[in-house]
């Protein structure tokens, strides 16, 4: 028992690290998608069909919650299996479940609603486009600028006759001759590649929290057992 305990303890160790490193890169990563130029973009756009703003709030603040159940997960775990308390253990595997419960969802909602958040994105970037070509308002006209420099895009693919002009006065001096490339396949080609980094990150997280669960419910009933076990036949006199 002693033996299989100091395993769990090694193993709980180097899984507790890397928890804590996990976590830390998802706060780091929803603070740079939180404050980032690209995304700021668009979520600081004033429109009141503007889905993306709610989106980009509420993965910051997920995010944020999702790591602090994760690194405080691996801090109750390293600190249980140095003191070998049950109650540390039991605390650890709560936030580890607490940790997957989060992850569960946050993995279910990425496949499942996949295509939502960049369709959000191309939306308002549709949206800010045709009010420029409306001329409907010229802080429009800087917000597509600075959206096209951001993205280092020109314009899109319209049938209206007049992009030409829109695109000259918008797009970067190095992206003029490139106009009519398509910036919403831009937004696109970017998203996915966040959002696949972000996949393998969730999926990675799941397998060491799930982990995380098995090692300190071993560790539980193996602290449990051996207390036992080093009480057996002694006895107190009242």
């Amino acid at each position: 028992l002693r033996r299989g305990m100091r395993t769990t303890k090694c193993q709980l160790l180097v899984t507790s690290l890397c928890v804590m490193l996990l976590g830390l890169s998802i706060a780091t990563l929803s603070t740079v998608t939180h404050y980032g130029l690209h995304f700021t973009l668009i979520s600081n756009i004033s429109l009141e069909s503007n889905a993306y703003r709610a989106i980009h709030n509420a993965a910051f603040y997920f995010g944020i919650c999702l790591s602090m159940a994760l690194i405080l997960a691996a801090l109750l775990s390293s600190a249980a299996m140095v003191r070998e308390s049950q109650c540390l253990t039991a605390m650890g595997f709560f936030c580890f479940a607490l940790a997957f419960c989060g992850l569960i969802p946050a993995a279910c909602w990425r496949y499942t609603h996949s295509t939502e958040v960049e369709n959000s994105m191309m939306d308002v970037y549709d949206l800010v486009y045709e009010e420029v070509r409306r001329n409907i308002s010229s802080l429009r006209r800087h917000e597509l600028t600075a959206i096209h420099e951001a993205f280092l895009c020109c314009g899109k693919h319209s049938p209206f006759a007049d992009t030409t002009d829109i695109e000259q006065e918008t797009c970067p001096s190095s992206r003029v001759h490139d106009a009519g490339q398509d910036c919403l396949r831009e937004i696109q080609d970017f998203l996915k590649k966040h959002m696949d980094f972000i996949s393998t990150l969730l999926g990675v997280t799941i397998g060491f929290t799930v982990y995380g669960m098995i090692l300190t419910s071993f560790l539980w009933f193996s602290i449990h057992f051996s207390s036992n076990l080093d009480r057996k036949g002694k006895y107190i006199l009242q």
